[in-house]
């Protein structure tokens, strides 16, 4: 396969350049592309043939669920409930380096073969928001890595790993987190840190009052 290589600045967003990787993911293709915290391989949410070429690509088991990645809490609110849980961590920490697991609306299980919930993040990165704001449809996405690999961090990271193994691939230079986000259950209390990244769970437990579980 040939990959297209694109690079971009944070600085000065060429949406010529964006838009072309929207075009890709709208045609059921696979694009990599960066985020605050690590590089991150998508396709088009609702395309679950492109989803299936994620897993192929990363050798990943597909017991183990892609995210929804938006550019905004309203096109999030599409595919998960928002609880009341859900929107104050959303109002604190989106844009960021958290993701939720939320209930799946009737859209969202849709999109997400039949899950009953599903994890869900608007990132903090001028170049990945741009990204989802020419798409106008949220995107299916996990790490850019081979599964029990460590992250890309860097473009030059995810060219090495994955030219010639998808689409297009973005690169922005360095992510300014380099590690993945935190993720957090919300779905039932006590709240359940799946994985603590970004965010410690101490900063979360202080915003929500409450004792939650690692």
């Amino acid at each position: 396969m040939k990959t297209q290589i694109i690079k971009v600045s944070a600085k000065k967003i060429e949406l010529s350049k964006l838009s072309k990787a929207a075009d890709v993911l709208k045609n059921g293709g696979i694009v990599v592309f960066p985020t605050d915290t690590v590089y991150g391989i998508a396709a088009n949410a609702f395309d679950l043939k492109a989803h299936k070429k994620i897993y192929r690509i990363k050798g990943r088991a597909f017991n183990k669920p892609l995210i929804i990645m938006a550019g905004s809490l309203k096109e999030i609110a599409c595919v998960a409930g928002l609880t009341e849980t859900a929107q104050s961590l959303a109002k604190e920490f989106w844009p960021g380096p958290l993701t939720m697991i939320l209930p799946a609306t009737q859209t969202g299980a849709m999109v997400m073969g039949g899950r009953s919930n599903l994890g869900t993040r608007v990132p903090d990165c001028r170049v990945a928001r741009a990204m989802l704001k020419l798409c106008d449809f949220p995107i299916a996405t996990t790490s850019a890595n081979k599964s029990g690999k460590e992250s890309a961090k860097s473009g030059k990271e995810a060219v090495k790993c994955f030219k010639g193994k998808v689409d297009m691939i973005i690169d922005a230079g360095v992510c300014k987190k380099g590690r993945e986000s935190t993720v957090i259950d919300v779905t039932h209390f006590p709240f359940l840190v799946v994985r603590e990244g970004c965010l410690s769970k101490r900063h979360l437990e202080k915003h929500l009052n409450k004792r939650i579980i690692v």
